[in-house]
């Protein structure tokens, strides 16, 4: 169980820049742009078991010093970007720590498996009624 996405903050680097894209003058002059940086090794609301998990799925995606980057800049607001990343980072690893329920190998039904072949007879029967010659 992952703790709730407020509960990282202690734990985190904040940065901002400016942000690309629309807001005229204001991109100019606000840095609004949000990178967040964790450190997934050495935390302290994580268990070793989730650390390994997060480091084996998440690894190509982790800087050479093992933090995790995640970036908001879709709004306006240094605040809205703060949280809308906070929330990207949490999504992050709460899919990083999701174990997929093992799958229960079947077999089709017996009804299932004469309907095919049923299928695959008449279908046979029909090509070989339309080969010419084969009148006995």
């Amino acid at each position: 169980m992952l703790p709730p996405p407020d509960a990282f903050w202690s734990e985190l680097q904040v940065q901002t820049s400016r942000s690309s894209g629309p807001g005229g003058q204001n991109v100019n002059k606000v840095e609004s742009r949000v990178e967040l940086r964790f450190d997934v090794a050495h935390s302290q609301l994580l268990t070793d078991e989730q650390k390994q998990r997060i480091l084996e799925k998440l690894g190509p995606q982790l800087t050479a010093d093992g933090l995790l980057l995640v970036t908001a800049q879709e709004d306006r607001s240094q605040l809205r970007n703060k949280e809308l990343a906070l929330l990207k980072l949490h999504d992050t690893l709460a899919k990083a720590l999701h174990r997929p329920k093992p799958r229960k190998p079947t077999k089709p039904s017996k009804g299932a498996v004469r309907k095919r072949l049923d299928s695959k007879k008449r279908l046979g029967e029909k090509k070989a009624n339309r080969r010419p010659g084969l009148d006995l």
